[in-house]
């Protein structure tokens, strides 16, 4: 495993999105369900992520914009763009997820699963996403059906 599983208090944290399309959209969405804490920063920012309570900025990236930054996601779809953020956040001791590239990765998303307080997480090491998914599922279908509260 290269991978520790662990949970960040995000209450305080200034967390960065930087990126509109389809992947940041995804990854604001999973955020939404723990902070309206965000700031999502894109050239255009989809429709779905101008709905969430976000701070939006509809910008290029400058190096400037990592400025007081704790939790960084770079999911920009250019590969160039993204390993050039990473390189600048690693230099500021940013922790930093790039979005499809696990190996520049300080963290990575697990497949989440929330009854109350109770947060289940699944995680493969960024190997097999998709087995993550089905086995959280599999989680939420056993509690659901079971019509079991996770106490």
């Amino acid at each position: 495993m290269e991978f520790l599983p662990i949970n960040i208090r995000i209450s305080d944290a200034k967390i960065l999105i930087v990126g509109g399309g389809n992947v940041a959209t995804h990854k604001a969405q999973i955020l939404s369900r723990f902070t309206n804490n965000v700031t999502v920063l894109a050239p255009s920012i989809s429709d779905e992520i101008k709905r969430l309570p976000f701070r939006k900025i509809e910008k290029e990236f400058s190096e400037t914009d990592l400025d007081g930054v704790n939790i960084l996601y770079v999911c920009t779809g250019n590969h160039i763009l993204n390993r050039r953020i990473r390189q600048m956040s690693k230099s500021r001791n940013i922790l930093t997820s790039v979005c499809d590239a696990p190996m520049l990765c300080d963290f990575t998303s697990p497949a989440i699963y929330i009854d109350g307080n109770v947060t289940i997480s699944v995680a493969s090491d960024a190997k097999d996403v998709k087995r993550s998914i089905r086995i959280r599922n599999n989680i939420r279908k056993a509690v659901t059906d079971n019509n079991l509260r996770i106490q």
